[in-house]
């Protein structure tokens, strides 16, 4: 519930209690219009049967195992682009110090 939201029923209780109603009255009231509230809501998103918490469980398992294999597709995208690195800079290095002749000079010419 919003700052707002809860200020308005605040006040809204505070003037039913003014006008002579029992607070606990009211209190009853506006937790019964929550829970209708809360019901038309679910009822909407079509959660309102008996399983709807197994399929709202079964979704976050899901939503987890996405999220778990998007990191794993990313660390392995990382480690590849790491190795192809060092593997060109091993390479590198060896026709740097001669150890591996490619002719380099030929292809560029």
């Amino acid at each position: 519930m919003s700052a707002g939201a809860g200020a308005v029923l605040a006040q809204l209780l505070a003037q039913g209690a003014e006008r002579g109603a029992d607070m606990a009255t009211l209190r009853g009231i506006a937790e019964e219009a929550g829970e209708l509230g809360a019901t038309r809501a679910l009822t909407r998103l079509g959660l309102a049967d008996d399983g709807a918490g197994a399929d709202v469980a079964e979704l976050r398992e899901l939503l987890k195992a996405w999220r778990d294999a998007k990191r794993s597709a990313w660390k392995a995208l990382v480690a590849w682009v790491a190795r192809m690195a060092c593997a060109l800079l091993l390479l590198g290095l060896a026709v740097k110090l001669g150890a591996l002749k490619l002719g380099v000079g030929e292809w560029v010419k």
